[in-house]
């Protein structure tokens, strides 16, 4: 994929910048920015060191006020850093005032995401979908570290006239190719909608939840398949569809993007086709990673998505995965996790949540279980949609 911002090298150093207002605690603020580590270093860039500021809110011209701006400033220049990110989204105008201070690139936390997302777009949709999310990203940051959009101005139908700020010009490049990327991603999107149809007779069960809770691991456990999967943050963006047998009853089984917090709204808004997926199925596997100290908010965020893109009505199988790692926190014996487990399943049970079931993916660990509670919901939406078939499931598309 062409370049449209800054170039950010693999192998870059960074400082991470985060402003901590009222309303989070330490240990968030601390969790929020090793995502953040966590994200830079999924893109190959390495983290030399944190900043914090405590503010009610960023402050509107620089982000960070005067006396820590200088100090960010004096650690860039005295360790020759590459690059600082933010944990929030920049403005236009904290971005060209921060450009006036700082000689290092710059990028926030919707940048970098998006960055990574267009690392890991491997199909022509998601690389589409990608590609527009940065010239919208772009669209109303535009200053002048951006000029070489000249260089692609042809093609484009854009000629500009005497005198006509530089700026307007490249405004003008990008909304036409945010038009083209969108032409381009409706007839894709037609394609996707069509296929999706010639699966309506088939039940179809999709795998949610936050970003690198081993949701593709699951996958390759449960349709013996071979999904990319990597202890990395956005492992998988485009959507991967298995068919899957339990106990003689068919269904499609779909591995789809990571959810995270803050996931950029442009990115949401691109990948609403892609995420069709999720709409469409009837029930949902919602892993999470219980050995996160966040796993609760986790929830929240994957629950807030979901309900962003209308998915939800379905029924719904909570999955806590990495229960290996959960009993690692408890030096003694199984006998002190298994009333924590037990009181955490009643606590999410209720509402959509049909099943709650704890597995480690990694070592195969209540899988069957897992197999068993999927199967018979499967089962039941099954012999929904065929209900002469009682006795004997018919194998589709076999």
């Amino acid at each position: 994929m062409r370049e449209l911002i800054p170039t950010i090298e693999k192998q870059d150093t960074a400082v991470l910048v985060a402003v901590q207002t009222p309303t989070q605690t330490n240990e968030q603020t601390k969790e929020y920015l090793d995502e953040l580590t966590f994200l830079a270093s999924t893109y190959g860039i390495a983290t030399k060191h944190t900043f914090i500021q405590r503010l009610e809110t960023p402050h509107p011209k620089t982000f960070l006020r005067k006396g820590k701006l200088k100090e960010v400033l004096e650690y860039v220049r005295a360790h020759q850093v590459d690059c600082i990110i933010f944990d929030d989204d920049l403005t236009a105008s904290q971005v060209r005032n921060l450009e006036k201070e700082i000689k290092c690139k710059i990028l926030d936390r919707s940048l970098l995401i998006i960055y990574i997302f267009a690392l890991r777009a491997k199909t022509a949709q998601a690389m589409t979908q990608v590609e527009l999310a940065q010239w919208q990203y772009l669209l109303p940051r535009l200053t002048r570290m951006w000029t070489h959009l000249e260089r692609q101005r042809g093609g484009t139908g854009t000629r500009s006239g005497a005198g006509e700020k530089e700026i307007e010009t490249d405004r003008r490049i990008i909304k036409d190719k945010i038009t083209l990327l969108k032409q381009k991603l409706a007839k894709i999107d037609k394609q996707s909608v069509t296929r999706r149809k010639s699966r309506s007779n088939m039940v179809r069960v999709a795998l949610v939840g936050y970003t690198n809770v081993g949701k593709s691991t699951l996958m390759n456990l449960l349709s013996k398949s071979k999904v990319f999967a990597e202890d990395k943050l956005f492992a998988t963006v485009d959507s991967t569809v298995r068919k899957v047998t339990i106990n003689q009853i068919p269904f499609l089984l779909t591995d789809t993007v990571g959810f995270i917090r803050k996931l950029p709204t442009t990115l949401i808004e691109c990948f609403k086709s892609t995420l069709d997926e999720i709409r469409e199925a009837d029930i949902l596997l919602h892993v999470v990673d219980i050995s996160s100290a966040t796993f609760d908010e986790q929830i929240t965020v994957v629950n807030q998505t979901l309900s962003e893109i209308e998915a939800t009505d379905k029924e719904v199988i909570l999955v806590f995965n990495k229960v290996d790692l959960y009993r690692e926190k408890f030096k003694d014996t199984e006998t002190q996790v298994a009333p924590l487990l037990e009181d955490l399943k009643k606590s999410y049970l209720g509402n959509q949540v049909k099943e709650v079931v704890f597995v480690s993916a990694a070592e195969k660990e209540n899988i069957e279980q897992l197999k068993e509670t999927l199967g018979e919901l499967a089962a039941a939406r099954y012999y929904e949609i065929y209900p002469n078939h009682l006795q004997k499931p018919h194998f589709l598309g076999e």
